[in-house]
């Protein structure tokens, strides 16, 4: 691989996202800090300061992430798993956090930290991993049926928590990542179709189902179960072209509940209306953007599936945030990535982002268009660079 400069661009874009990030933070908690009782002697900057000490962490982890050598990343696989296994399931002994009536949390000091999220991280990197050896096979359904399972295990874990958003999520990233694995479709096509009953099954459990129907109808409940998606779609609608102003938004004021982390999108729209808002969706469409374009200059297989999958992850996450707060999808507790107060979604994404400027440093040795000048390696380039398998 010939090595290079890591992508500014990617690196402007997160930075900006971030920034962006502290500030709709700041704003969206100065006034619920001073009014919580366990922070009143604190003053309005205690938020912003917790998120502020997750950013110095982060910032040391893309660092490291940045410049690790690219060979040593494929022995960081198994690592990362066992110790997010251990993690998540140490969230049910005495080091675990129950808030909201979900146990998800682990207290670490100086905070706590939410394992699903770098479990996310660590099945990309199993994945990268078990694609691009030698001895995969697309069509083996027994190829197949073993990240099925890893990814199964974790879910269960999840469900137990309960945590919903998290298992369909780690799902969806790891059926796209075995898609652009080669996978046959009729693997995934039946898995869907196995999973959709135990799916609906789930999403019967009345908290769930109340979810779903406030979802499609959120005005027909607007002070129980549709409360906190119409207060969401009005801080978005009472934001304007060009927004109330930064710290002018009214929905903070106890209106609107998880203003600052999972509903934060709303807050931004409110405050910096929908150009504010529109600003953010295209900041994380250059990173998806970004993200794809490191993936396919990638020669090595396990370089190009680990810069897919952790492309796909921020993405999926950022989409699904934007779905939810927008009442295009059911709500769920999912952070929107960079900008969503909460230490454990900030480091883990960061860490990805750290991995994508790794890879982004490399270029591979043959370009599509000098494959493309034989006429019998046209179909070979888009499978091998598109399809993720290494030049032979």
């Amino acid at each position: 691989m010939k090595k290079g400069s890591i992508d500014k661009t990617l690196l402007i874009v997160v930075a900006t996202l971030v920034l962006i990030g502290l500030i709709a933070v700041y704003s969206s908690t100065s006034v619920l800090a001073s009014v919580k009782a366990k922070y009143a002697d604190k003053g309005g900057m205690i938020y912003l300061q917790k998120q502020l000490f997750t950013l110095l962490i982060g910032f040391f982890l893309v660092i490291i992430f940045t410049f690790i050598p690219v060979e040593k990343l494929k022995k960081l696989v198994f690592p990362l798993l066992i110790i997010s296994f251990i993690m998540l399931i140490a969230v049910f002994t005495p080091l675990g956090i129950t808030a909201g009536g979900a146990r998800r949390w682990l207290r670490l000091w100086p905070s706590v930290f939410q394992p699903s999220e770098l479990v996310k991280l660590a099945m990309v990197f199993f994945l990268a991993w078990y694609m691009s050896r030698d001895s995969f096979k697309k069509d083996n359904i027994k190829d197949f049926l073993i990240p099925i399972g890893l990814m199964g295990l974790f879910q269960i874990i999840f469900l137990k928590q309960p945590d919903f958003g998290a298992a369909m999520t780690l799902g969806i990233i790891t059926f796209l990542m075995l898609f652009l694995g080669g996978i046959r479709l009729s693997f995934l096509g039946v898995t869907i179709l196995l999973a959709t009953p135990l799916i609906f099954y789930l999403a019967k459990e009345p908290y769930r189902w109340k979810r779903i129907t406030s979802f499609l109808d959120p005005w027909a409940d607007p002070q129980g179960s549709g409360f906190q998606l119409v207060q969401s779609l009005i801080a978005l609608g009472s934001g304007g072209l060009t927004g109330q102003g930064l710290g002018e938004g009214k929905q903070k004021l106890a209106f609107l509940p998880e203003i600052h982390t999972d509903f934060i999108f709303a807050h931004i729209g409110e405050e910096m209306g929908f150009i504010g808002a529109c600003s953010v969706v295209v900041l994380f469409f250059f990173i998806c953007m970004r993200g794809l374009s490191i993936a396919t200059k990638q020669s090595e297989s396990f370089c190009y599936f680990l810069a897919s999958g952790v492309t796909i992850m921020i993405s999926i996450q950022a989409l699904i945030n934007f779905a939810v707060v927008t009442g295009m999808a059911p709500t769920k507790g999912l952070p929107l990535p960079f900008i969503s107060y909460g230490g454990s979604s900030l480091v883990v994404n960061l860490m990805a982002v750290g991995v994508l400027l790794n890879l982004s440093r490399f270029e591979s040795r043959v370009s599509i268009p000098e494959l493309t000048l034989h006429k019998k390696n046209k179909s070979r380039a888009y499978k091998y660079f598109y399809r993720g398998k290494r030049l032979r």
